[in-house]
């Protein structure tokens, strides 16, 4: 029914979204305070949805269904949807670090030669392109790749006894091979490993991020237990290959995260096709009962790419591997929204 003067009201607009159901977060867009900024103006309605991340992959779906529900009130004739995006924060950052980062999120693997930094640099500039503020921090004290992929090879001078991180592809860049020597390797353990993994956060002048994405060493040694020790993560992403072996190596990566209470988002199966078969990475998710986040098939693109420091998702963005790339985004953002509309963190699916 209309209001006085046969005008729609904000109340009847209200009472038509709160039907339409968040799809992943299963609970209505009114109830999740998802509607802002209603304007009505005689037969025609707007509104801004706030989406829990910019990488919603389910954006369509909700906009569809959103402008169905209010064109269906009797008065209204045109419907415009606008959206805008609040990342939830990890609250245990706030306790731990004063930066001002609302998710860090780490990607690993059972072992190297996986392209788990190829994985964590394209997520990055993904994420960024649809609209995150994202920043990336190589904690890989072995082989520090980030800087050659990402193509920056020195920081800005630092600012307020705060060290800069350079910005390419929309990303904020900190990495350990900043600190280290051309060609030198780090022989760092305990106390020393410890300090600078956490420096890496405290001592840099990150922005307002929305996450940040660390790519770990391979394996499961010091510098991912110093990195949990050090800072909350909201999950884990694990690398793994097509061949059948990915299940032994996907294992020992799943161990580790569960070994230090870090949730574990998903398994990415990469470098897939040709010479190294294609399932490995989905059937280790389906024996050790994690979600199968997507799988990058194998293509000499994405290596020439980052040989030169040009993500393919930034320099071929048509590409189906770069598509499969923010498909990947997509997944771990929304897995990230669901665990964080969790109402303690400590339930959070592991």
């Amino acid at each position: 029914m209309l209001g006085k003067n046969n005008q729609v009201t904000e109340k009847e607009i209200l009472r038509a979204l709160s039907n339409v159901m968040e799809p992943e977060l299963h609970r209505d867009l009114v109830t999740l305070n998802m509607i802002k900024d209603i304007k009505i103006a005689g037969k025609e309605v707007g509104f801004t949805i706030v989406l829990t991340t910019p990488a919603c992959p389910l954006r369509s779906q909700i906009e569809n269904e959103a402008k169905a529900a209010v064109a269906a009130v009797p008065g209204v004739d045109q419907v415009h949807v606008r959206f805008d995006a609040n990342v939830m924060t990890d609250r245990r950052i706030a306790g731990r670090l004063a930066i001002p980062v609302k998710n860090i999120l780490a990607v690993g693997s059972g072992k190297g030669g996986v392209g788990k930094t190829t994985v964590a640099v394209n997520l990055a500039v993904a994420l960024a392109q649809m609209g995150a503020r994202v920043g990336i921090l190589d904690a890989d004290i072995y082989g520090p790749n980030v800087p050659m992929m990402m193509g920056v090879n020195a920081m800005p001078s630092p600012r307020n006894n705060k060290l800069v991180p350079p910005m390419a592809y929309g990303v904020e860049v900190m990495s350990m091979g900043f600190m280290m020597p051309a060609g030198e390797a780090l022989i760092w353990r305990g106390p020393m490993l410890h300090s600078a993994i956490r420096q890496l956060f405290t001592d840099v002048n990150w922005g307002n991020l929305d996450y940040i994405v660390v790519d770990l060493p391979p394996g499961t040694g010091d510098a991912q237990l110093t990195l949990a020790q050090s800072v909350p993560l909201v999950g884990g992403v694990i690398v793994s290959t097509p061949q059948q072996v990915a299940v032994a190596d996907a294992t020992r990566g799943l161990a580790a995260f569960r070994k230090l209470e870090v949730p574990v988002l998903g398994i990415v199966e990469n470098m897939a096709g040709d010479i190294f078969g294609i399932g490995g990475g989905e059937v280790a998710a389906r024996q050790l009962g994690v979600p199968f986040l997507g799988r990058i098939m194998l293509d000499s693109a994405i290596r020439s790419g980052g040989d030169v420091g040009q993500p393919i998702v930034a320099v071929d963005p048509s590409s189906p591997q770069s598509q499969a790339f923010r498909d990947l985004a997509q997944a771990i953002a929304a897995r990230i929204s669901v665990m964080s509309m969790q109402p303690d963190p400590e339930l959070r699916i592991i």
